[in-house]
């Protein structure tokens, strides 16, 4: 029996955290990471929105602002993520958190179990042909993390197809030509959907021609996207 109390007390906490967005997934057939101690049957994702200011700062290119809030919004997730699973191991329930030191990027850029799968599987949105998550509040100004449970919570239906139909918006303003401006659905490669080299390369061109960093950053897709320009203009009404 799903334990809709808990769900609640859960959410709250995580909103109090600073959660914007937040569900609960079944990941029943997801192999979820042996670091976390066995399989967990739910996952709960969180999301932040970029802040506003930043995605219009980025318009024409990441900038140092966008950097430092790019960490500092990972550093909130992992306060968020790591609450939720204290008070998930307080009600005598298995948690792991997926915070940024244990889910690590391997050199083809993946994880065991990528926030935006639990995102798009606990309902927050789908993956847009920019291979990241867009969601309806905030477009694909949004940064994700996760956390696993054995707890009974209420899992929302999956999204498992893109909603972005004809648009290609993000296709055709990203710098690096890497997106394939393909449809995403549930169980698709992500290699159908854009070059992750290629988008690699000219991130970290880009924001050492900006910025003077090394670093794998640029914005240009989510912040084109008619989602986030939604989100944007309702901001500044």
């Amino acid at each position: 029996m799903k334990d809709m109390v808990l769900w609640t007390e859960l959410k709250d906490l995580l909103r109090k955290k600073g959660a914007a967005l937040n569900g609960c997934a079944d990941l029943g057939t997801v192999e979820t990471p042996a670091a976390g101690g066995g399989h967990f049957p739910v996952g709960v994702a969180v999301a932040l929105p970029v802040p506003v200011e930043i995605v219009r700062q980025i318009e024409n290119g990441p900038t140092m602002g966008y950097y430092e809030a790019y960490h500092a919004m990972n550093r909130q997730l992992d306060e968020i993520v790591l609450a939720g699973e204290a008070f998930l191991k307080s009600r005598g329930f298995r948690a792991w958190a997926q915070t940024t030191d244990r889910a690590v990027q391997d050199a083809d850029w993946r994880t065991p179990l990528p926030h935006k799968t639990v995102a798009a599987r606990a309902g927050l949105g789908w993956i847009g042909k920019s291979c990241i998550l867009v969601t309806e509040e905030y477009g694909s100004a949004v940064r994700l993390s996760s956390l696993l449970t054995d707890a009974p919570l209420p899992c929302a239906e999956p999204v498992t197809a893109s909603r972005c139909g004809a648009c290609r918006l993000c296709v055709e303003n990203c710098p690096a030509h890497a997106l394939e401006g393909v449809l995403w659905k549930a169980g698709m490669a992500r290699e159908e959907l854009f070059d992750k080299d290629v988008c690699y390369q000219k991130q970290v061109e880009l924001m050492r021609q900006r910025t003077g960093i090394e670093a794998d950053l640029c914005g240009k897709c989510f912040v084109v996207c008619p989602y986030t320009r939604r989100y944007v203009e309702a901001k500044t009404q």
